[in-house]
């Protein structure tokens, strides 16, 4: 090699020194933010991959190298550069304990660990319980079904919507194949008894109804299987899920047996802390609502959210429980409620509506 090739090498290696040196720098700056993205998602329980907006970021900066050929390997140096962001959110919220109502088994132990994989995860008993714990801040959020496409809403959790402190950052959509599950030896013959919860009774009620079994309600599927198992009776069974029967030693007898085959709960995440929307608008919201007691005091608050382009998905009214024969109402709608146009509806109502609460914004998972 000559000495002119080797002032050459030497140079570039200087200019590969530097550049590593303010990548150091560089990437020293991007985990410190990155720990504050961590940090946000776990108060307003957010799970950590956001593919959406990975997929945004790697098109537009791949689009600042020029060079086709550089650009493929630049665009792998992201990808990498976000997969150890993720780790490192990982580790950061690894100590998160999240709530959900049941036990080892249930559909929302299922979701809660979909959601919050590295997360902590505390059983409680019933809904208002778990919700209560990240009120009290003993959990920092939790996972409960809002909505069965078949069986309809969880009026339970509806009413802590509307009377709890908490907010709702994030809704996905869990697939729930409800399974008969006995003590091993007995058969779908031997069951006179199921046992579950009232959402998965309603979910497989053509199915209890043709072969002549009587319903018991319980508190949670898992719990029912988990009940079955201790009774060892083998004309009571429970209608609850696979990983239930594996959990507590139970043998499926009739698998998928609820009345749809696209049967789906919607499950939201809980916590103290509003998502206000940072970083990109979400598409979804959910508010809760009452009206004073005048004629065509309802029809114009509907009136007022569709004059603002917003697109009910769902319109619900229930009972308030402090008040005879009052109602409340929770609405949900399509559209982003952090722009200005949101904030302009937002007040139009709040003049016209007793009490008005914004319970979250979220995008469809």
């Amino acid at each position: 090699m000559t000495e002119k090739e080797m002032d050459k090498l030497e140079k570039a290696r200087k200019e590969i020194n530097e550049a590593d040196k303010e990548i150091a720098a560089l990437f020293v700056k991007r985990m410190t933010a990155v720990k504050d993205v961590a940090e946000y998602k776990k108060e307003r329980g957010l799970p950590v991959l956001d593919r959406e907006r990975e997929d945004a970021l790697i098109a537009r900066n791949s689009a600042f190298v020029e060079d086709g050929e550089l650009r493929a390997y630049y665009v792998n140096f992201l990808k990498y550069s976000m997969e150890l962001s993720r780790s490192f959110q990982h580790k950061l919220i690894s100590g998160a304990k999240v709530a959900y109502s049941g036990t080892e088994g249930a559909f929302a132990c299922s979701a809660a660990k979909l959601l919050f994989p590295d997360a902590e995860h505390v059983s409680f008993g019933d809904f208002e319980s778990a919700y209560n714990s990240v009120v009290n801040g003993e959990c920092d959020s939790v996972v409960l079904p809002i909505e069965n496409s078949f069986a309809g809403e969880v009026g339970q959790v509806t009413d802590l919507i509307f009377s709890g402190t908490l907010y709702i950052n994030n809704v996905m959509n869990l697939s729930v194949k409800q399974d008969l599950l006995g003590v091993p030896g007995s058969t779908t013959d031997d069951i006179k008894e199921v046992i579950s919860h009232p959402q998965a009774i309603a979910q497989s009620a053509k199915f209890i109804r043709e072969h002549g079994f009587v319903a018991t309600p319980f508190s949670n599927t898992a719990l029912a299987a988990k009940h079955v198992a201790e009774l060892s009776d083998k004309s009571i069974a429970a209608i609850a899920s696979d990983d239930a029967a594996k959990i507590y030693g139970l043998t499926v007898l009739a698998s998928g047996i609820n009345d749809s085959g696209m049967n789906t709960t919607r499950f939201a995440t809980f916590s103290r802390v509003e998502n206000d929307g940072a970083g990109r608008p979400d598409d979804n919201f959910i508010l809760v609502f009452t009206v004073k007691n005048e004629a065509g005091s309802l029809a114009e608050a509907i009136n007022i959210i569709g004059k603002y382009g917003y697109n009910m998905r769902s319109l619900r009214s229930r009972p308030r429980k402090e008040l005879m024969w009052q109602y409340y109402f929770y609405v949900e709608a399509e559209g982003n409620i952090r722009n200005e146009n949101g904030k302009n509806m937002m007040r139009e109502l709040s003049s016209m509506c007793d009490k008005l609460k914004l319970v979250g914004s979220y995008k469809v998972k």
